[in-house]
C-alpha cells in the first residue's frame, strides 16, 4: 500500500517542490521524506497559516505521486539530457529556469553548489536527503491552494517535520478525494505563493528556511 507523506510548506516559492515543465520534483529541503519515499507513495504539501499571501492552513498546495526516486548524484548526471530545465539559470528571464533545483554538481568531490535558490547554509540539509523525488502525476495549486475536506483535515499540522505513519488511515480517502476533483494531472493550477525577488537572492524564501529540514522528523 502506498504511503502518504504530508507536511506544511512555510514559504512556497516554486523551488521545493519545483512544479514546472510537466514535472514535479522534490530535490532540496525535506530530507527525511526524500530519504525514505518510494515509487507509488504520495507527498502532499499543505499551506501555512503564516503564508506570504495569508492563512493557507487546511489547504493543499500540491500533491505528487512519486514515479521515480534517484540519487542526487544521478539526478545531476541525467539532468543535462533528461531534465535540462532543472539546471538553474539564474540570469534567465524565466522564473522556472531560475528556480532549477539541480543545484549540486557531482563532478567534484565534495559536490559544488551551482548558483541558485540555496546557499552553503542549506548544503547539509539538502545533501542529507540523498534522493530526488520525481513525478509526472501531480497537482500544483500554489497560491490557489484548495481546501481539504473535513475528513482529511487530520493530515494537516503546522509544526516542523512531516506525517506518514499517522496518515495510514487517510491514504485511500486522500487518493479518492484528489481524483474526485476531476483535474488533469501534471499541470499548474496556480502560481507560487511567493515570487522571489531575484535581486535579493540569496535571501529567497527557500533559502531562508534552511533550518526546516534539520527539524524534519516523522510522526
Amino acid at each position: 500500500m502506498p504511503r502518504l507523506f504530508s507536511y506544511t510548506i512555510p514559504i512556497d516559492d516554486g523551488a521545493a517542490p519545483n512544479p514546472f515543465g510537466g514535472l514535479c520534483t522534490l530535490t532540496i529541503c525535506k530530507p527525511e521524506i526524500r530519504r525514505v519515499a518510494e515509487v507509488g507513495d504520495w507527498v502532499a504539501g499543505l499551506g501555512s497559516k503564516n503564508a506570504p499571501s495569508g492563512d493557507l492552513s487546511g489547504r493543499l498546495v500540491y500533491a505528487m505521486r512519486v514515479a521515480e526516486v534517484v540519487t542526487l548524484a544521478d539526478y545531476d548526471r541525467l539532468a543535462p539530457t533528461k531534465w535540462p530545465s532543472r539546471i538553474p539559470k539564474i540570469d534567465s528571464r524565466s522564473l522556472s529556469e531560475r528556480l532549477g533545483d539541480c543545484i549540486y554538481d557531482f563532478s567534484t568531490n565534495p559536490p559544488k553548489q551551482r548558483p541558485g535558490v540555496h546557499g552553503e547554509g542549506n548544503r547539509k540539509t539538502d545533501l542529507s536527503g540523498e534522493n530526488a523525488l520525481i513525478a509526472t502525476h501531480f497537482f500544483y495549486f500554489g497560491s490557489k491552494a484548495v481546501p481539504l475536506p473535513s475528513h482529511l483535515q487530520a493530515i494537516c499540522h503546522q509544526q516542523p517535520g512531516h506525517r506518514s505513519n499517522a496518515n495510514t488511515a487517510f491514504v485511500q480517502p486522500f487518493i479518492e478525494w484528489i481524483n474526485s476533483l476531476d483535474l488533469a494531472p501534471g499541470q499548474l493550477y496556480g502560481w507560487p505563493d511567493y515570487i522571489v525577488e531575484w535581486d535579493e537572492a540569496p535571501h529567497c524564501g527557500c533559502r531562508a528556511r534552511q533550518e526546516d529540514g534539520e527539524l524534519d522528523h516523522p510522526c
